[in-house]
Order: C-alpha cells, then sequence, then structure tokens
C-alpha cells in the first residue's frame, strides 16, 4: 500500500519540473521548452480547445503513470522496456542535437545552444549511472527514482526547443 501512494505522489511531483514551461514565453537555460510539454501546449493553444495551454504540465505525469504501472505494485527489477526506452532516447538525443545544432546557434545563440546540449549529456549520464546501479542491486526506490528522473528529463530538459518560435 506504502508503494501506491508514493509512486502517485512522486508521479504527480512532475508537474513541478514540467512547470517551468509557464516560466517564460521563450527557451531559456531554466526551461529550454522541451518537446514534451511544449508540443501539447502548442497544440492546445492552437486549437479551440476548453483546456488552456498550461495544462500541457499534466502530460510527463500521465505518461510516468502509464509507463511505470509496476511501481503501483512495488516492482523492484527496472522492466526491459525502460532500457529499450533509455537507448531511443539516447539516441534520438544524439540526433534532435544534430539536426538542431545550426538553429539552436542562430535563434537561441552559441552559449545557450553549448550549455543545454552540455545539461542534457549529464542527465542522460546520470539516468544510465541509475540504471546500471540498479540493475546492479534492485530495489522498489531505486525504480521508482530511475523512472522519475527520466520523466523529470523529459518534462524539464529534453529535447529542448531550439529554433525560431512560432
Amino acid at each position: 500500500m506504502k508503494c501506491r501512494w508514493l509512486t502517485l505522489a512522486v508521479g504527480c511531483g512532475l508537474v513541478v519540473p514540467a512547470s517551468n514551461l509557464l516560466l517564460s514565453g521563450v527557451p531559456t537555460l531554466l526551461c529550454p521548452m522541451p518537446f514534451l510539454t511544449v508540443a501539447p501546449a502548442f497544440v492546445l493553444a492552437s486549437l479551440p480547445s476548453p483546456l488552456p495551454y498550461w495544462t500541457a504540465v499534466v502530460v510527463p505525469s500521465l505518461l510516468f503513470f502509464v509507463w511505470s504501472p509496476g511501481l503501483f505494485r512495488c516492482q523492484t527489477q527496472i522492466p526491459r522496456r525502460s532500457w529499450v526506452l533509455l537507448s531511443v532516447l539516447t539516441a534520438l538525443t544524439v540526433v534532435w542535437f544534430i539536426v538542431s545544432w545550426k538553429f539552436g546557434l542562430e535563434y537561441q545563440g552559441h552559449q545557450f545552444t553549448r550549455v543545454v546540449c552540455a545539461v542534457n549529456a549529464l542527465w542522460l549520464v546520470l539516468l544510465w549511472l541509475v540504471l546500471y546501479q540498479r540493475w546492479r542491486h534492485p530495489s522498489f526506490t531505486g525504480n521508482l527514482l530511475f523512472h522519475w528522473i527520466l520523466f523529470a528529463w523529459l518534462a524539464w530538459y529534453a529535447f529542448p526547443y531550439l529554433g525560431e518560435l512560432p
């Protein structure tokens, strides 16, 4: 029962890093406008939707719950699909920066683009270290920590907006 409440609290807590989206209307080092929150916000803002654009901050929490149902059952082992997801996200991050580097330099500047790239690299190193450590020593808290870091990165810093704003 304890893991259910802890998982619920941690998952709902993902609105905090995702809410950085609301701090400014342009990419900043504090909030580089990550794809996972910006894309839904742009869609909500452009459609005649009953939901305001800022409700996009719940997307990472919803995805966390959908992706990690085993956490509600106190699962100790990080699922293989999370290994695959991190591998795919790592490769896509490299592609993202290669493809959008030129636009980042042009619209956000050299310092912003380099710092955001370096911070993303640090997030990925942290994720791989936690994943490896929790693979060697599985625990519920380690599984929860890994998935929280993964979705916090996706909500706050992953796949930053590099280029001209609409």
